[in-house]
Formats: structure tokens, sequence, C-alpha cells
């Protein structure tokens, strides 16, 4: 299939370029479809038509090379006025073939078709959600299929890597796919590793795929999260890395604790809440440990959460060598979605 078409087409020296193109834009005589071509001397504007208007231009045939179809967004396909598209959301979490969407409550009575929109617009989605704020011990969302599949279950693929889940189930982030990552590449190599929100366990499949540590204790509540978390480890091929632990963390560190487990490195992925869990995370820590610490927090509250942490942590007998911060993602209007990367080394008797 050539890529290539002869048209008709105004020639124009660089000097009168942009002058014209808007001019044939403005006169809906320039052909979209096909790139603009330039050569040494002359930029050549495809035309759809040849109008008496152009008399005073010189007007040639040329080959143009097709120009990609651009993809329409979602809000270019709803027949909405202007002042309701505007107060749609410019971004959307897509979780496999699974679309989970936030509305203001003016545009939920629209919700029929901008499910219907995002479905044509995203080639791959089978099915749109609407979800409400994660919440509960569980990490859970109501929501609600406004198009497409009426189902919750899917795989995502990140990092070569798949993971199965339910979106209504469990708790899933595509948006910490880098933060994982870029955790998983400071990992050291022969580490005790103590995930303690696990959840579908993407944190601990990919430092066990692409780190090389001793053990990796991935601890969840959610019987759910816990389920697909072993079917996880399992397709990823990373069964002799991984312990899953269904447990509260508070529980399940106690647990560790007798064993005699102490962590190079715990991950504490529950934002809003992670704090609470900061002093049974240093039960379990070595001398010198390393935190991936997340929370949702203004930015004026950031330095007193560091300054709660560093309490918390002396009253154990640590303290917080480093804390370097990360603000991963806007929440909400000055309210960051944080990663604190703590290295928490114990106080000498």
């Amino acid at each position: 299939m050539t890529r290539e078409k002869k048209v008709k087409a105004v020639q124009v020296d660089f000097k009168q370029a942009e002058k014209v193109r808007k001019y044939l834009i403005t006169e809906g005589l320039i052909k979209d479809d096909l790139r603009i071509a330039k050569d040494e001397n002359f930029i050549y504007f495809p035309l759809n038509k040849v109008s008496d208007k152009l008399r005073f231009y010189k007007i040639v045939e040329k080959e143009f090379k097709k120009r990609e179809k651009k993809q329409n967004t979602y809000k270019e396909m709803i027949s909405l006025s202007d002042k309701t598209k505007i107060s749609l959301p410019t971004s959307y979490d897509i979780i496999g073939d699974i679309i989970l969407l936030k509305l203001q409550k003016e545009s939920s009575i629209y919700k029929r078709k901008i499910g219907e929109a995002l479905l044509k617009s995203n080639k791959h989605v089978k099915t749109v959600c609407l979800v409400q704020p994660v919440s509960g011990e569980l990490r859970t969302r109501s929501m609600e299929i406004i198009a497409g599949e009426k189902r919750t279950r899917t795989t995502h693929v990140e990092y070569g890597l798949r993971f199965n889940l339910d979106v209504k189930k469990t708790y899933f982030s595509p948006r910490l796919a880098s933060e994982r990552r870029r955790v998983a590449n400071f990992a050291k190599e022969g580490e005790t590793i103590v995930d303690m929100f696990a959840g579908v366990a993407p944190f601990s499949i990919m430092i066990a795929k692409y780190s090389n540590p001793k053990i990796i204790y991935a601890i969840d509540k959610n019987k759910d999260a816990i389920d697909f978390a072993k079917s996880n480890i399992k397709i990823n091929n990373v069964l002799d890395k991984i312990e899953i632990i269904h447990a509260d963390a508070k529980e399940a560190t106690q647990i560790l604790d007798k064993k005699g487990v102490k962590a190079n490195r715990i991950i504490m992925n529950l934002p809003l809440s992670a704090h609470l869990f900061f002093e049974h995370a240093l039960k379990i820590a070595s001398d010198k440990c390393v935190i991936h610490y997340y929370d949702i927090l203004k930015e004026e509250k950031i330095e007193d959460r560091i300054t709660y942490l560093r309490k918390t942590a002396k009253e154990k007998g640590y303290v917080l060598e480093k804390t370097s911060i990360n603000k991963i993602k806007t929440y909400a209007p000055r309210e960051f979605y944080i990663g604190i990367d703590i290295t928490a080394k114990k106080t000498p008797l």
C-alpha cells in the first residue's frame, strides 16, 4: 500500500509559508490527511481543491506522504457543550483492558455517553468503570460499569510482567509502574525484603524478577489480593523468591519478629495510613534498613509527617539517617502521592 499521493499544491517560498498556511486553513483548502512537503527552495501545501482564490499563487502537482490518522480523544467523540466538556477529566487509569474513571457530580449524568466514547477512543479497552476513592482496610472501591463488558477482572502487563487482578476487589495503581521499577533497581542482591501491604504483589514480583533478593515476605490482609498474588508469583516464575502471608501487617510483623526475621528493605505502600504501622516496621528492621514509605499529603504537611516518623524511630531505638522525598503524582490540588526513601539505623544501646 503506497504511503504517497500526487495532488495539486500551492508552491510558496519560506518567507510566505506561515501566512499562506493560515490562509489555506481559514479557507478550508488545505488537505489535512497529507504532510506538508518542502525542498531547498519552496514549501508545498497539498490542496483538497483548486479555488479561484488561489489565482495569484503558483499551483503545481506534487507527491505528498500520507499523514498518520490522528486518534480522536474521547472528548471529541461526545456531543456535549464545550462548557460541559471542560469539566470532563483529562486523565484516567487503564488497568489491563479496563478503564477506571472518576467524574464530578455534574458530569456523572453523562456517564453512559462518556463510557462509550472512551471505548471508541481506546480500542484495546473492553470495560469502563466509574469509580469512587479507595477506602477501608482492604483498599477496595465501589464502582459501576458504565460501558463495555460486565466484568472487573483483567490482566495488566508492566515491564514484561503479568498481573492478574480484579479492580473491584483489589487495589492496583498503574501509575506506580516506574516507581516499582525504581525500587527494584535499588534493591541489592541477597537482601531480605518485607512488602507490608503487598496487594496482588506488583512491588514484590518486580523486585524478585529484576533484582536477586534472598527472600521477599509479601503481606496483605485482603484475601482476594492474596489469591491473586499467589497466582501472579507463579505466572511470573518467582515462586522461589516470595513467601505470601495472609495477615494484618501488625500481626505479620509480630510473627516475623518471633522468627528472627530482620529486613534489609521494607516497602510500606499504604497511603493515608502507613504512618500508623511505622513502629511495627521497625520491629523487623535490620540494624540498617531502607524503608520505602508512601503517603498522600498536602505540601505543607510533608515535613510534619517526617518529624513524626523521626520521633517514632527514636522511641524504637532508631535514627533516620536519610529521608529522600519524591512527589510521584498529584492526588488533589496541592496534595501529593509521595514516596519517601528512608534509611533507618539502629542506635547503640
